[in-house]
């Protein structure tokens, strides 16, 4: 093996100089402290604006609504970040607080707004409300060709197309977008095959926008994998939730530095209200209770919801509530018990480090001389 520079990603006006985006976890996963580490060590840190008007509340002492919390989750994330890039993650399906955490994040001076679970349709033409529209790059999650050409059809109305992809796969963690196991399994599905169709309706566009490679990427080797198949830069969620500076409580992070692959599964009947697989530890308590029908059917948050409404409210056979097992997780629901999603790559972890020695690691290439295998840090464009 020989030593390579890993290239700056280049996503509208951000230069991000380490191609590495740490994925949006929520709820409170992708913490500010997490965030802002990230951004500070090179890579774009990633805040997730799931129940955030509950967290930053908790963590100012003062009641906020979802449009303050969102631009105060920013500021937090770059008072730490060195000047680095700062982007959010908002959920389609968490619909009743999308626009303001949109607008927020943009008050708060966010870089880039990266969305999924489901198709961010409306996104262009709310950044159109807020001043800074033309300063924020605006990111879709897909996974597929077709979800792409869809995006870019209903986009281009707007007359702003999207300034990056990121190619979800069905290692992700978290929700993933297909609502059968059968369908994340399919071979026809892995990340690979995804990347060329998303490749090839870019192409067709005569679009050249970063590519961004997502579910299961874990080593400095799978970076410049996906970097050789066309991308432009990963995004990694898993290996950055096994960081102390991340939102998941001591056990949570036992638990990633324990589990083996077969602790792992894709929940689904009862799976997530919204109806996507969901990746989590079978260990979570929470989600053990919901396979028993152990606990009572209840949302009293009203996060996450398909078509309006949570179908684990009155019932708790098809699926269970996912907000509450994760507030519980960071220490905002005590009467409940803990939630814990991971990507499908969590067994393969076995500590718990810095942000900065776990960017380290994803800068370093290993190379072979005189048989002797070294270890080679990537200097890195300024």
């Amino acid at each position: 093996m020989s030593m390579a520079e890993l290239p700056p990603l280049i996503i509208r006006k951000t230069i991000i100089r380490v191609p590495i985006i740490q994925g949006g976890m929520g709820i409170g996963l992708s913490s500010y402290t997490l965030a802002g580490a990230v951004a500070s060590e090179g890579g774009m840190g990633v805040l997730s604006s799931a129940a955030l008007d509950r967290i930053v509340s908790d963590r100012h002492g003062r009641k906020m609504n979802h449009r303050e919390a969102a631009a105060q989750d920013v500021i937090d994330a770059k008072n730490i970040s060195n000047d680095g890039p700062i982007g959010m993650n908002i959920m389609v399906a968490v619909m009743n607080t999308y626009e303001d955490s949109v607008l927020g994040s943009m008050d708060g001076g966010v870089d880039a707004i990266i969305s999924g679970a489901g198709l961010p349709m409306a996104l262009p033409e709310i950044v159109k409300l807020h001043p800074r529209a033309d300063e924020v790059a605006l990111i879709p999650i897909v996974s597929s060709g077709r979800a792409t050409e869809v995006i870019f059809k209903r986009w281009s109305r707007s007359g702003r197309l999207p300034d990056a992809l990121v190619v979800e796969g069905p290692l992700a963690g978290g929700h993933i977008a297909w609502r059968e196991q059968e369908q994340a399994e399919d071979p026809a599905n892995k990340l690979e095959n995804l990347l060329k169709e998303v490749l090839e309706v870019c192409k067709s566009w005569n679009l050249n926008i970063p590519v961004i490679a997502a579910g299961g990427v874990y080593t400095y080797e799978d970076i410049k994998h996906y970097i050789q198949l066309g991308c432009s830069g990963v995004q990694m969620g898993t290996r950055f939730l096994a960081t102390h500076e991340s939102g998941a409580n001591n056990e949570y992070k036992q638990l990633l530095v324990d589990c083996q692959e077969d602790d792992i599964e894709l929940a689904n009947k009862p799976g997530s209200p919204c109806g996507m697989l969901f990746r989590v530890l079978k260990q979570s308590p929470f989600y053990q209770d919901a396979l028993n029908f152990a606990r009572a059917p209840k949302c009293d948050k009203g996060y996450l919801l398909n078509k309006g409404n949570c179908s684990a409210k009155n019932e708790n056979d098809k699926a269970f509530c996912i907000c509450n097992g994760l507030l519980a997780s960071i220490k905002l629901a005590p009467n409940e018990k803990n939630l814990y999603t991971v990507g499908q790559t969590a067994y393969r972890i076995k500590k718990i480090m810095s942000v900065k020695d776990l960017m380290n690691e994803l800068k370093t290439a290993t190379i072979l001389i005189s048989n002797k295998l070294m270890i080679a840090p990537i200097e890195m464009p300024v």
